[in-house]
């Protein structure tokens, strides 16, 4: 039992280290890390080996073959030693019993599909905990099983526990070019969980390990340890935001009912507007359906990225981490998401992409409301109305809850109570007032009678023939309800020039007849407008009674307690009804949100037919463009959740990251890799559309009821002009954060979109097209980045930024940025790297994306780390290749599942021993060798029809 327990003990250790191993003929192993392997023969006696290590994982109980993992390939070389490692992740079998079977290949030539088995060695995870120093001495079977195809040594080596190995002695007695293979085993929760708290956040699934040992400018070696996850987000929040979309249509819908009997003409549009609605409910409700029914991996592949029910997925989401560890150095982490491009590819390219598609249905817009018989409002407007329909929303609730605070408080007889509870129902209320102030609250109204049947106005009955549009709006109860509002005196109103309710008449009156409307807006003199200005005029003048009743009570009060000797005081305050003040402020509280209810249904109605009328002359462009839309943002705020969850469990204990959140919020940075040619223009006219919504978008901490993971999962509420996620932490965290942070203060974001192509289209794009897109573009977000780091730099001290060991500012690196981007440079990338460089500076967070988030964006991936390890960990120049073509290499565990293994019995199909990406110089060459075949081709084809 004590050794069960033990090995217990042992192996959830092991789930945190690194067992390290490679090859070579020397005979002692300093330090004990160093493993050996001597006599190693290829199968071609005339040249040396390709030697590349495959380990698999044996289950004792299954006595089957679980999964594998290999090294990358080091060519001609007999005393091969690795810089990739080979790793399990967490669902491998732990326990004393597993075998770990070690196999070696000879790739023979890189270029051919083709390699041959060397020899084999396995042990078992208890031998391993068992043995000296925890290091093991295995021999290498050949395929007869009779001849030693060499000596290989296993050891185990921590994660984070650099010093406790003898670096020195191992950068002394291995040449400078090799540099041992790691072998870890990877489990989630490689962080002590009692002491820290996960470093990427509960959302996250599946890690993929790999992990490398490089050799550093000073001899020594520092330990690489990548990891990419998927994130659950990828589809709750899509999911969550399609709940969203489908509620608020329904809204909409039923909000278009309310507008009460129409004209024949106003009521088909409201039909037909209905309608769309209608199919955009069913086509929703299918997709969520559909999206309900899916299991498996937490992302969506890029060959799946054309397919209707997963259309508001982002493409291949996945966070990537890099934990570095130098001797007697802290531990860095660096951090990137890498993400599709966010586009509609299901509804395609072929007309362009957002911005394209938006900037024209703008300017034909008005057409359509020519021929649909309706009014034109202008994109400013339409904002307007939603954005008056949104605060009327909160607000008319909000002033309900707060009017009965202050009846509680009235009935507790508690002054302080009844004091602080009448002033934020005052502020509510002047606000809410200020809302219905606005010009396109009252013409709207007004065109809304006028499209009921039957509708005949006071002018009308007077000279029938008349029918004006145009004509000035009466002035008096404006100025006479706005000093019915606290704090107003006749001589006031017009002077203060800025303020809330208070003033919110005073540019309306100063106005006078020299008020411009636009021809847009309709005006309808022959209405009675009086009866708007009555409606809110008395809510303005419930509010005064309130107040008159509240002051009255108390002043009561107090001449009481100040009259009343102190030994009647008692009796006098028992003898008290406690219901007289509840009783007394009822009727005019009652009043008030009574009044409120009135207003703000007429004011409902009013917004609703101004986005009736847009709806109705955008049929069915408006509503096509909505729905790619949706698409897009889906994609975008998936990508940004998931960004924004890894960044705050990243900076938990940063007490100067969280001043930095609070304060002014985090930069994101999309750098974009996508062309300015064919169908990748689209894309990224929907991308730009897609981040710049990003800016709708705050975030809110709360604390989670537990710990459970389900309660731990970010949370979105709001609609399409503005939503808020909400993320969940842990209470034992929660209670860490600043105040301002629990008390739930809305958290910004600021999306920034840099683009620069890099592949072959984009070298046709630059020479034979246009790549203006791209310039607006990187022009625009230069302009936001920079504007983002003046707020910070007067809200947060320098000192709170995160060191390097460049000694760059960040006010340099924005200048070399901005010459970047005016200059006339092709596939000019140092745009992209001076940007991340900024972003990181800044405590941002990184984003990466070309169409379908593979080649390009891995490449750009790779190399960003690389010069990562160079710039602040003094990687040595001698490995940077090698580094680059090490992470770079896609040799993954299916490619060498098939390879020959005497001992497994099976001989199949061989597969290449390595693939790697395409070099930066061969994207260079290859460009113009496109142009030439393009050329040859044509010539061919025209000969060949001839």
């Amino acid at each position: 039992m004590h050794a069960a327990r033990d090995f217990t003990q042992e192996l959830a250790r092991l789930s945190c280290c690194s067992t390290c191993w490679c090859y070579s003929n020397n005979q002692s192993t300093p330090g004990g890390v160093q493993p050996l392997l001597y006599d190693l023969v290829a199968s071609g006696r005339e040249r040396k080996p390709n030697a590349l290590v495959q380990a698999t994982v044996v289950d004792p109980y299954k006595q089957c073959l679980l999964s594998h993992s290999c090294t990358e390939i080091v060519g001609a070389n007999k005393d091969p030693l690795f810089l990739k490692g080979v790793t399990f992740p967490s669902e491998y079998p732990a326990n004393p019993d597993t075998v770990v079977k070690l196999t070696v290949y000879d790739a023979k030539d890189k270029s051919q599909e083709s390699s041959s088995f060397l020899g084999s060695a396995t042990f078992s995870v208890g031998d391993l905990l068992r043995a000296k120093d925890e290091r093991l001495t295995l021999s290498l079977r050949s395929s007869d099983g009779v001849c030693a195809a060499g000596t290989i040594v296993v050891s185990r080596l921590k994660m984070g526990e650099m010093e406790e190995v003898d670096v020195d002695n191992i950068a002394t007695d291995l040449p400078a070019q090799k540099c041992p293979l790691v072998f870890e085993s990877v489990h989630h929760s490689c962080i002590d969980r009692e002491n820290n708290p996960p470093l990427t956040g509960p959302v996250f699934r599946n890690p993929v390990c790999k992990v490398y040992r490089f050799q550093t400018m000073d001899s020594k070696w520092m330990l690489v340890r990548e990891q990419m996850e998927e994130c659950t987000l990828s589809f709750s929040i899509p999911k969550q935001l399609l709940t969203l979309y489908i509620q608020e249509d329904m809204s909409r819908v039923q909000d278009l009912r309310d507008l009460g009997e129409l004209s024949p003409h106003w009521d088909n549009l409201r039909k037909e507007v209905m309608i769309q609605y209608g199919g955009i409910i069913s086509s929703y409700q299918e997709t969520l359906a559909e999206l309900d029914k899916i299991s498996g991996p937490s992302f969506k592949p890029s060959c799946c990225k054309a397919q209707k029910p997963l259309e508001f997925i982002p493409i291949n989401l996945h966070t990537q981490r890099m934990r570095v560890t130098c001797p007697k150095k802290t531990d860095a982490l660096y951090d990137i998401i890498t993400v599709g491009a966010p586009a509609a590819h299901f509804q395609g390219f072929k007309s362009g992409g957002l911005q394209r598609l938006l900037h024209r249905y703008d300017a034909e817009k008005k057409s359509f409301s020519t021929a649909y018989q309706c009014i034109y409002y202008s994109p400013e407007h339409t904002a307007k109305a939603q954005e008056v329909l949104s605060t009327m929303s909160l607000l008319q609730p909000l002033i309900t809850s707060l009017a009965g605070q202050l009846l509680q408080a009235a009935r507790e007889r508690s002054s302080a109570g009844l004091r602080d509870a009448l002033k934020n129902l005052s502020d509510k209320t002047e606000q809410f007032v200020h809302t219905l102030k606005d010009e396109l609250v009252k013409s709207a109204l007004l065109a809304l009678h006028a499209a009921q049947p039957g509708y005949v106005s006071k002018n009308q009955k007077h000279s029938p023939g008349k029918a004006g549009h145009q004509g000035s709006v009466s002035q008096s109860n404006e100025q006479s309800s706005v000093q019915e509002l606290p704090g107003h005196c006749p001589t006031s109103a017009v002077a203060e020039g800025t303020g809330e309710c208070n003033n919110v008449g005073a540019s309306h009156i100063n106005s006078g007849p020299t008020l411009k409307h636009q021809d847009s807006i309709p005006q309808h003199k022959e209405f009675d407008e009086e009866e708007w200005d009555r409606l809110w005029a008395n809510v303005a003048k419930c509010l005064n009674c309130v107040i008159a009743m509240v002051d009255k009570l108390l002043d009561e009060d107090h001449c009481k307690q100040e009259t009343v000797p102190e030994q009647q005081l008692a009796d006098v305050i028992t003898s008290h009804n406690p219901g007289d003040w509840r009783e007394q402020l009822t009727p005019v509280v009652s009043r008030l949100q009574e009044c409120v209810l009135v207003v703000e249904e007429q004011a409902k109605r009013a917004m609703t037919f101004v986005l009736l009328q847009e709806a109705a002359c955008s049929i069915p462009q408006g509503f096509l463009l909505q729905q790619r839309r949706d698409v897009v943002f889906s994609q975008a705020l998936a990508a940004m959740a998931c960004g924004f969850v890894m960044r705050l469990y990243a900076g938990m204990r940063d007490k100067d990251f969280l001043k930095q959140l609070h304060l002014v919020g985090l930069v994101a940075q999309f750098e974009s890799l996508l062309s300015t040619y064919s169908e990748e223009i689209g894309m990224l006219e929907d991308m730009e559309v897609g981040i710049s919504d990003l800016q709708r978008v705050t975030f809110r901490i709360t604390e989670a009821k537990t710990d459970d993971l389900s309660d731990l999962q970010p949370l979105v509420c709001g609609q399409r002009d503005h939503f808020t996620v909400e993320v969940p932490l842990p209470q034992v965290v929660f209670k860490t954060l600043p105040q301002e942070i629990k008390e739930g203060k809305p958290l910004r974001v600021y999306p920034v979109l840099f683009n620069v192509g890099i592949n072959e289209q984009q070298t046709i794009a630059e020479r034979f097209g246009d790549i203006s897109l791209q310039e607006r573009i990187n022009q625009k977000n230069f302009e936001t980045l920079e504007a983002y780091y003046k707020s910070l730099s007067e809200k947060v001290p320098v000192e709170c930024l995160p060191c390097f060991q460049t000694q760059t500012d960040v006010k340099g690196l924005l200048e070399t940025l901005g010459q970047n981007v005016v200059t006339k440079k092709r596939k000019n990338v140092e745009i992209l790297w001076v940007a991340g460089a900024i972003c990181r500076r800044l405590n941002g967070i990184r984003f990466t994306s070309c169409k379908s988030a593979k080649d390009r964006t891995s490449m750009s991936v790779t190399l960003e780390q690389c010069a990562l390890l160079r710039d602040e960990h003094q990687l040595s120049k001698d490995f940077f290749v090698r580094a680059l073509d090490c992470m770079r290499s896609r040799l993954s565990q299916g490619d060498i599942g098939q390879w020959e293994d005497p001992e497994a019995g099976t001989v199949t199909e061989n597969k290449p021993a390595s693939r790697h990406f395409y070099p930066i110089a061969l994207l260079l060459v290859s460009s113009h060798l496109l142009v030439v075949w393009l050329i040859l081709s044509l010539v061919f084809l025209l000969a060949k029809y001839q």
